[in-house]
């Protein structure tokens, strides 16, 4: 054979031999990185809404703990109160109020605000005949298979002697919720005149919006300081003028009471807000009648 074709076969046969053995490394790379470095398949996701959720959970039952164990002065008031209590367990739904009657012995006109609590704010008739009347209106599977839940519970306090202030409290279950959410209803009985007291009472006319200045000044400081979760905000206009008259009063100053998520979220934050009395000198009724003027 020719000398030149013969380094021409050589030099194939050289190539198609390197070509091989890279081929091999090549693969042998591959499944040594496959080995050393396995896929990991994540089987178990734990999703941050789960977590939030949990979180959220946790600080609602925390919120709720606080105000119910919040003190009041029903120790205090115990002979004046008649502490009631009404429960129907049934199958489809529960009513559970707690609430006080004034004793009649001390003063007839008590009576006023008795009649007022059985009749009208607690009524367990009609709250049974409201439950059945929803039932049976509902057209949902859900609604009619629904156990209704019905709560309320009270603190109470006073002020000189001359005025009880009643914070009722009521619980609203909602179906799937694993929590219920607060709702509130105050009323001020003038134990002297046997009157009920309203915001009108004890506030300037036309004061709702100055004062609705005051409590976002305290709000907004409070939450500066670090006195209040910084996610609550400020009470609009709206919101003060439908529960303006949901307040409890002290010797030294105005507790203001709003629904779940008014000023701040569910699952965190307060449902109230303190305001000194001297903070509401400028909108304080300056009548004699007026248990706050000092």
């Amino acid at each position: 054979m020719n000398v030149k074709y013969l380094y021409i076969v050589l030099l194939f046969l050289i190539f198609l031999t390197c070509k091989n053995e890279k081929r091999e490394e090549s693969n042998i790379d591959h499944n040594l990185i496959e080995d050393t470095n396995p896929i990991v398949k994540d089987t178990i996701k734990i999703k941050d809404l789960d977590i939030e959720s949990l979180n959220k959970s946790i600080t609602i039952e925390l919120k709720q703990k606080q105000f119910i164990e919040k003190k009041d002065e029903s120790e205090e008031l115990e002979e004046l109160i008649i502490d009631k209590k009404y429960l129907v367990d049934k199958k489809d739904y529960t009513i559970n109020f707690k609430y006080p009657l004034l004793n009649e012995s001390y003063k007839p006109t008590n009576s006023n605000f008795n009649e007022f609590i059985n009749d009208y704010y607690i009524n367990i008739t009609q709250t049974e005949s409201d439950i059945l009347e929803n039932k049976l209106l509902c057209d949902s599977i859900t609604a009619k298979t629904f156990r209704e839940e019905r709560f309320i519970d009270y603190k109470i306090y006073n002020v000189n002697d001359q005025l009880v202030s009643v914070l009722f409290y009521k619980e609203k279950f909602y179906n799937g919720a694993m929590h219920p959410s607060f709702s509130f209803d105050c009323f001020n009985f003038d134990l002297n005149r046997g009157t009920f007291m309203t915001y009108e009472d004890f506030f300037n006319q036309g004061s709702e919006e100055e004062l609705v200045s005051i409590i976002n000044e305290s709000i907004n400081s409070q939450i500066g300081k670090g006195d209040m979760y910084y996610d609550c905000w400020e009470v609009s206009s709206d919101d003060f003028f439908t529960s303006k008259n949901n307040f409890v009063l002290n010797d030294t100053y105005i507790e203001f009471y709003f629904d779940d998520c008014v000023i701040c979220p569910s699952y965190t934050g307060t449902y109230s807000i303190e305001i000194p009395l001297t903070d509401l000198l400028s909108v304080l009724k300056k009548y004699e009648s007026n248990p706050l003027v000092f």
